[in-house]
């Protein structure tokens, strides 16, 4: 699925923000950081993984880590998905193609009940303090996964 993986330097990314800002990986330099990837916003799957890590994240800032979020959607909807779930977890969007979800091979097809399609994998990447990968989730299965998370980043 991606050919980036432990030990590898994380690539390097500029996104859009929700408040019309940008984050990219200079931004997270000097400290450890966890990016999760998920396919859509006010999806079942993607509120509960959005909303357990907004519950997390002053535990994971205890641990020296920052949270981003990313999807492919818009800045103004992730305004929204913030403002309806009370979201405190960073987003970004990652829209563009040939954006850092393609670059990490998280973007591909995907089968849902027959049907072929292309979307987000849900994947998530452990980064550390000197931008290189220290872990990586793939192909997320979202209950209990910010718990885990937290303590790998805890650990490492």
């Amino acid at each position: 699925m991606t050919s980036f993986e432990e030990g590898d330097a994380f690539p390097d990314f500029e996104m859009e923000t929700p408040d019309g800002g940008t984050i990219s990986r200079d931004d997270l330099s000097g400290k450890k950081a966890v990016i999760f990837f998920y396919p859509k916003d006010n999806t079942p799957g993607c509120t509960t993984e959005a909303k357990d890590f907004s519950s997390l994240k002053a535990e994971f800032e205890k641990a020296g880590v920052r949270l981003l979020g990313v999807s492919k959607d818009s800045a103004k909807k992730h305004q929204n998905f913030i403002a309806k779930h009370d979201l405190t977890v960073e987003l970004a969007t990652d829209a563009e193609e040939g954006g850092l979800s393609d670059t990490l091979g998280v973007w591909g097809e995907k089968k849902n009940y027959g049907r072929t399609y292309m979307g987000m994998i849900r994947s998530t990447y452990l980064i550390g303090e000197d931008g290189k990968i220290l872990r990586v989730w793939p192909k997320v299965r979202v209950k209990g996964h910010a718990d885990e998370v937290l303590d790998a980043a805890r650990s490492a």
